[in-house]
């Protein structure tokens, strides 16, 4: 989705911001690490500001004590944050080569393992393995802040890495303590309104990936009663949404998302919700950059949608009104390949054809098909967005004609977009089909694209329809 912006200021400085806007575990940490400082080796001030970073890392990874390791991991976070940025990016590469596991002590453990593979055994290799550079990094996140501030030390890794490779041992421990330490359990939903904090609300529109939220009167549409919005938190990052997904209440499935994003609506909202029978997640946005591939999505809707039904009992669909954002780049060099379907690219290269009732009509059926082809069979890298639903467990039920006419719509899928059906009795089901055979579990109006017969006769009909009109 996007790419999150910097947010380590804020909370990277927690220890000098006013303590009622700080978690209970900043504080906590930040009260020991003040104890802690008089019992602290810290390195002298006076040594130039990378090796005192150095030199702050050494003495943290050989710190014994609780209070005076915290103390420790704040002077490291505080000199990270005021090293220059070739400083940063050589510091960076000191701790992806400098703390792999010992090789003696590795192979020796490795070859009692293979004389005798006991659970002593195992977990003695187990502890060889593990780089030191781990640990390092656990105490790292006992300064306050810490948190926040590893997170964007691996949005900076993600970037750092493609030029640099030697980079990819630290990314890699960071990813490998991320899936543990957000893991599900430690996750906060909450529902955000209009009542939540502005600092928060302010974020939901910064981080917004699929539908841009364009000020305060377009987020308070979204807020109104027949609208919600949910998102998971971490009691360490407690005013920072890590992702969090949009809902329409509704009657019946959305076909078009420019009617869920109307900003004038808010007149008889509550009543519409009353009224609703359908709950539409039409954006969902992951916010933390350093997290990527740390997944919370299919978490959030699950957990949302067991909320809804016990809000709303009424509500007997829950659905995604979902992009397509692979779909033209597919359909684009296929027609560049000269393969089938070349012919559709005079007219879909001319402006606003959409706008032209006969010419999108003559377009219709032949990009439905090719769109259902696309997310059910393509050759090649299957679409994001598909991948992410069908895993979850979610059927694949109709592809929609021009449902997102915005110029990022029409960018990405020609203006098709797709509901993804969540039946609760059945999620579980095609997960299992998809995640097992590759399974995309679709409905009867989809497979009616795929039809062979039907579809390769009104192929044939609207290309000879296209020719003419071209």
């Amino acid at each position: 989705m996007s790419e999150a912006a910097t947010t380590i200021d804020q909370d990277a400085r927690a220890d000098s911001a006013p303590a009622t806007a700080r978690s209970w575990i900043e504080r906590l940490w930040s009260s020991i690490a003040d104890r802690g400082r008089l019992f602290a080796s810290v390195p002298n001030d006076s040594a130039p500001p990378l090796e005192r970073a150095k030199s702050l890392v050494e003495a943290l990874l050989t710190e014994r004590g609780e209070a005076s390791g915290a103390a420790v991991a704040r002077e490291v976070m505080t000199a990270l944050r005021d090293l220059a940025p070739e400083d940063r990016a050589a510091f960076h590469l000191f701790m992806a080569t400098s703390f792999d596991p010992n090789p003696d002590v590795l192979r020796a453990a490795a070859e009692a393992y293979l004389a005798d593979p006991c659970p002593t055994n195992v977990g003695r290799l187990a502890r060889a393995a593990e780089p030191p550079r781990q640990e390092l990094l656990r105490r790292m996140n006992m300064s306050p802040g810490g948190t926040a501030a590893l997170v964007e030390l691996r949005r900076q890794l993600l970037h750092e890495v493609k030029g640099e490779p030697a980079l990819q041992p630290l990314e890699a421990d960071l990813h490998h303590l991320f899936v543990s330490w957000f893991n599900r359990g430690f996750l906060q939903l909450r529902r955000i309104d209009w009542q939540t904090p502005a600092a928060i609300l302010e974020k939901i529109i910064r981080y917004e990936a699929v539908h841009e939220i364009a000020g305060w009167h377009d987020l308070r549409r979204r807020l109104t009663a027949d609208r919600r919005c949910y998102g998971f938190f971490h009691p360490s990052l407690p005013h920072e949404p890590l992702i969090f997904v949009e809902v329409a209440l509704v009657q019946g499935l959305a076909s078009s998302v420019q009617p869920l994003l109307d900003a004038e609506g808010e007149a008889g909202a509550e009543e519409r919700a009353a009224e609703a029978d359908t709950a539409i997640f039409y954006s969902i946005s992951n916010c933390q950059d350093g997290l990527r591939g740390i997944s919370f999505g299919n978490f959030l809707i699950k957990q949302v949608v067991e909320d809804l039904k016990a809000e709303l009992p009424q509500l007997t669909r829950f659905s995604t009104l979902s992009p397509i954002p692979g779909f033209r780049r597919w359909l684009d060099k296929r027609m560049e390949e000269g393969a089938a379907d070349a012919e559709l690219a005079l007219p879909l290269a001319g402006p606003d054809w959409w706008k032209d009732p006969a010419q999108a009509e003559v377009l219709r059926l032949p990009l439905l098909r090719l769109c259902a082809e696309y997310l059910t069979n393509p050759d090649g890298r299957m679409d994001p967005v598909a991948r992410f639903h069908l895993g979850n467990g979610a059927r694949l039920e109709r592809i929609n004609w021009l449902g997102n006419t915005a110029p990022r719509g029409m960018q990405e899928s020609y203006g098709l977009m797709v509901n993804y059906l969540y039946e609760r009795e059945e999620i579980e089901r095609n997960h299992e089909a998809f995640v097992r055979g590759g399974t995309v579990v679709r409905s009867g109006e989809v497979d009616a694209l795929l039809a062979p017969g039907k579809a390769a006769s009104a192929r044939k009909d609207k290309s000879r329809a296209i020719v003419k009109a071209s």
